[in-house]
């Protein structure tokens, strides 16, 4: 399913500005960091709950990024005329 620039830019609004202003890698060094302490048990109950937020807003943010990654991209095909030519990268 594709999603529209208008979309995803509906959906980073929806995104704190301290993870908006995270690139992509920085996200996901977060996210990490947030499911290793989440699987390490050693969280109490209510800082649990607010880490997963957090980590729910952080994947929205990598997945809006390499949707904007993938609109950029475009793949080199052949024309008929034998010509080279480009076309959106669709992902499969």
């Amino acid at each position: 399913m594709a999603v529209s620039g208008k979309e995803t830019a509906e959906n980073q609004s929806e995104i704190p500005a301290d993870i908006q202003a995270l690139s992509f890698e920085a996200a996901l060094k977060a996210l990490d960091e947030i499911v290793a302490r989440l699987e390490s048990g050693r969280v109490e109950l209510e800082e649990s709950i607010a880490l997963y937020a957090r980590g729910a807003l952080l994947r929205r943010h990598c997945e809006a990024k390499l949707r904007a990654a993938e609109e950029k991209i475009e793949k080199i095909v052949v024309g008929a005329d034998g010509q080279p030519a480009t076309q959106p990268f669709q992902s499969e």
